[in-house]
C-alpha cells in the first residue's frame, strides 16, 4: 500500500490487478477526523444519488450484477427508513 499526500492529508492508494483503489475512509477523515470518517461514509452511501451511480457502474462492470435485487434498493435509496 502507498500513501499519497492530498491537501495535506495522507491518503492510501492500494494496487491491484493493475488498477490503484484510493480509501474512501482515509478521504472522509481528513474532511471531519477520522471519528467521523464511518458516518460520513454511511450518510454516503444512503444517498438515492450514489445508489444509482453504484448500480450504473455494477451494471457496466460486473455481467452477474443482480438488477431485479438491486431495484428494491434503488427504490428504498433516500427514503428515511433505508438504512
Amino acid at each position: 500500500m502507498a500513501k499519497i499526500k492530498v491537501q495535506g492529508s495522507d491518503i492510501t492508494v492500494l494496487a491491484l490487478a493493475d488498477r490503484d483503489y484510493i480509501s474512501l475512509t482515509d478521504m472522509a477523515g481528513a474532511k471531519d477526523g477520522d471519528s467521523r470518517a464511518a458516518d460520513i461514509i454511511k450518510n454516503w452511501m444512503r444517498n438515492r444519488y450514489t445508489i444509482e451511480f453504484l448500480g450504473t457502474w455494477e451494471m457496466i462492470h460486473n455481467p452477474g450484477f443482480k438488477v431485479v435485487e438491486f431495484d428494491h434498493f434503488r427504490k428504498q435509496a433516500g427514503l428515511p427508513s433505508f438504512v
